[in-house]
């Protein structure tokens, strides 16, 4: 029988670490956060860059790709920066190359491009093997003193090679040129500034260090985008944003109303809203004019060569082209906003949203901190040169002495140290030093750079050791970068303005229709209306139907709303340019508006924004209504007063002054302050007057410093003054005095 063999033992598993998992994934995922903030996303407050953007330019000073060199192409470019800083993809690199070149993207383009890298209709560049760049005049000032270990550098991810930790950045990129971005659990939007008003504020703040952000938005006062375009926001708001770091500019196209042929006319949008893709937009447009969503809107046409020229056809040349406009405005992206979320790694460490004088602070403390470092590294300079101009000054002294001791002796270099006290970098100098150029020493020219050595030493130490010389000299650098960008220049001129919005109230986009002509109301007293052309003075010779005779008539424009105020207290809005024209006797208002049974017209009078009426009823109750609430949008009107049986509206006028003068049917007069009149919407009102028998009979609003007048039935005018009228003045709801001598005796202030 065979013997069993038992199996092997498993082979032991190397002992490993037990760690939490929750405590493993916060560990690396805070890694890979700060990773993103740090290396990706967010810009370093001092030169306003991504780690991706300053290796761009690094990478392209490594192939000497300045202002007047020739292009190279951007496939170089790219696969010299991945290759040597940013491990991230070659197309990541590229679109932030691309986006550097764009002049609609970069209020001040970094790069210099040449090839397709894209258009403001949303185009992509064409690939990095077409295309070449280099950089431009503002991506050296960036670079300007690099060096000159006027920064840090650190090595790269591969460690062969080593890469600044921030720019030298003689300009003020992160406001000049803005920055977006999205990190994990942050992001940020700043957008682009105008540089010369930068340099403005940057000097007052120099002189005045303790500013604040209110101060310096006396030289900044908002955003400046490439694309031009209109900032309508109030000047509070935006200085809230800029005082808090968060916040957002609200940017319309600009656009001009052009004249065409026989009384036509277009509008041309010649400036689009940052960042927006004008492609889409067209087609934005056409899909809402299709959809019938803009009935004031024929056709829009794009006729865009380099520069932008967008062309709004109306459909009626009566059309107001703004509330056209506003009608576009609302529903597509000529008007955007674009968010203010100045969220950056300050000292390129922390980040934190500024304000706006904390940003530019940032950029201040930067330019001096690189001032004294590359101060300092010029002293080094000039220290090394001094010393190899004194060794220099022994050569020339003592030339045969020299000649003969390199010539004779086995360790000239020990030889000359000894016999002329020179150091060892001045002997390696002179033993360096070819024949030839011995001819062309010169004590006087020694000398002459000696001196000149020594003055500049002395005002560099000078100005490393004082603070006030310091800021001085910044101030100086700041007023020669202002020089270049003035504001009458081609990149210093301000492209974006500022405007006030028209408040914001529901487009009637019938009355925009309708051409503006003046016109006069005539209402008869059996309810009927007109409407006649112009402004008729004299309607005593229009003609009624029947028994029927004038009860109002006023001027107005057919793009009026007209109210109508009916004896039940129910209120009516009606069109003027839906009135019936002037040549007949009009029609019936009661086949515009749903008047009740055994109601009828007491008063019509055109709509008036902001204005009051003074509304009261028979049984003397009455209250101050807004015109506002008096519109209505259907037949059926609004309820307006409340009337009690057997009464009905007795006085309908509109309130300018500041006391209410009632008279009733007993003929007693009562005045008292319009202040203690409520407001109401809709209501019964209070009691104005009280009478033991009959009702209200008038009412009139007056300003008590002008006196009380009225007129009686043969239109003389009476006034009685204000001292005068002391024993008619009391509180509301008294009961009154007989009137003055004089008063009509139909108890009415129009006899």
């Amino acid at each position: 029988m065979a013997k069993t063999v038992a199996p092997p033992p498993p082979p032991r598993e190397p002992a490993g670490e037990i760690v939490n998992l929750r405590d493993a994934l916060e560990e690396r995922y805070l890694a890979y956060a700060l990773s993103t903030i740090m290396g990706r996303a967010l810009p370093d407050a001092r030169d306003g860059l991504k780690p991706v953007h300053r290796r761009i330019l690094y990478g392209m000073q490594i192939l000497r790709l300045d202002p007047g060199s020739s292009f190279k192409k951007s496939a170089k470019i790219v696969g010299d920066v991945m290759g040597s800083f940013h491990p991230h993809g070659d197309q990541a690199i590229y679109d932030a190359l691309v986006r550097l070149a764009q002049d609609f993207s970069s209020r001040y383009p970094l790069v210099d491009g040449q090839g397709n890298f894209g258009n403001i209709d949303g185009d992509s560049a064409a690939a990095y093997r077409y295309t070449e760049a280099r950089m431009t005049d503002v991506a050296r000032l960036l670079l300007e003193g690099i060096d000159e270990d006027s920064i840090d550098f650190r090595e790269n991810y591969s460690g062969d090679q080593k890469e600044p930790i921030v720019l030298p950045a003689a300009f003020p990129n992160l406001l000049a040129n803005g920055a977006t971005g999205i990190a994990v659990g942050m992001a940020t939007s700043v957008p682009p500034h105008n540089v010369a008003e930068l340099c403005d504020a940057a000097l007052y703040l120099v002189s005045h260090p303790g500013a604040m952000t209110d101060q310096l938005l006396a030289f900044v006062p908002g955003p400046d985008f490439p694309t031009g375009g209109i900032i309508v926001d109030g000047r509070e708001q935006i200085a809230e944003a800029y005082r808090t770091g968060r916040g957002s500019f609200r940017i319309r196209a600009r656009w001009a109303k052009e004249e065409a042929a026989r009384g036509l006319w277009n509008v041309v949008v010649t400036e689009i809203p940052y960042m927006v893709q004008k492609s889409r937009l067209i087609e934005k447009l056409a899909e809402l004019v299709n959809d019938k969503k803009l009935p004031l809107v024929a056709e829009v046409r794009d006729e865009s060569a380099e520069d932008v020229r967008i062309v709004i056809e109306p459909r009626a040349r009566t059309v107001d082209p703004a509330i056209m406009m506003e009608s576009l405005f609302r529903l597509s992206e000529l008007e955007s906003r674009f968010p203010l979320n100045m969220n950056v790694l300050v000292d390129g460490v922390v980040p934190r949203v500024l304000a706006l004088h904390e940003a530019l602070k940032q950029w201040l403390d930067h330019r001096r901190v690189v001032l004294v470092r590359r101060s300092q590294h010029r002293l080094s300079e000039i220290e090394h040169r001094l010393e190899v101009l004194a060794g220099m000054l022994v050569v020339f002294l003592n030339l045969d002495e020299v000649i003969r001791i390199i010539r004779e002796e086995d360790e000239p270099k020990d030889a000359l140290k000894a016999r002329f006290a020179l150091s060892d970098l001045q002997a390696n100098y002179i033993l360096d030093t070819r024949l030839r150029s011995l001819r062309r020493l010169e004590e006087m020219q020694l000398k002459a750079e000696n001196d000149a050595l020594v003055k500049e030493k002395t005002a560099l130490e000078a100005l490393v050791g004082d603070e006030q010389q310091q800021w001085s000299a910044i101030k100086t650098q700041i007023r020669d970068l202002k020089k270049k960008f003035a504001p009458d220049s081609k990149f210093g001129k301000r492209r974006t303005t500022f405007e006030t919005a028209p408040e914001a109230r529901d487009i009637d986009l019938t009355e925009a229709m309708i051409e503006r002509e003046p016109i006069t109301v005539v209402m008869s007293r059996k309810g009927w209306i007109r409407a006649l052309k112009g402004h008729v003075a004299d309607v005593s010779t229009v003609s009624f139907k029947g028994d029927d005779s004038l009860l109002t008539a006023f001027f107005t424009e057919t793009t009026a709303k007209i109210l109508v105020l009916a004896t039940n207290g129910r209120v009516f809005t009606l069109e003027a340019s839906k009135l019936p024209g002037g040549r007949g006797f009009g029609e019936p208002v009661r086949l515009m508006a749903d008047l009740d049974e055994g109601a009828d017209v007491f008063s019509v009078f055109p709509y008036s924004a902001g204005a009051k009426m003074l509304v009261c009823s028979t049984d003397g109750r009455g209250f101050l209504s807004p015109q506002d609430e008096m519109l209505a949008g259907t037949r059926k009107g609004k309820g307006l007063l409340n009337v009690e049986d057997g009464a009905k509206v007795a006085v309908a006028i509109v309130a300018e002054g500041d006391h209410v003068a009632v008279i009733g049917e007993n003929r007693k007069l009562l005045v008292f302050p319009l202040a203690q009149t409520p407001e109401m919407a809709r209501g019964k009102g209070v009691r104005l007057q009280r009478y033991k028998d009959g009702g209200l009979s008038d009412a009139r609003v007056f300003a008590l410093a002008d006196g009380l007048t009225w007129k009686d039935s043969a239109g003389r005018t009476f006034t009685v003054a204000q001292p005068e009228l002391a024993e008619w003045m009391g509180a509301r709801a008294e009961a009154g005095r007989l009137p003055p001598k004089g008063f009509p005796k139909n108890n009415r202030f129009i006899g």
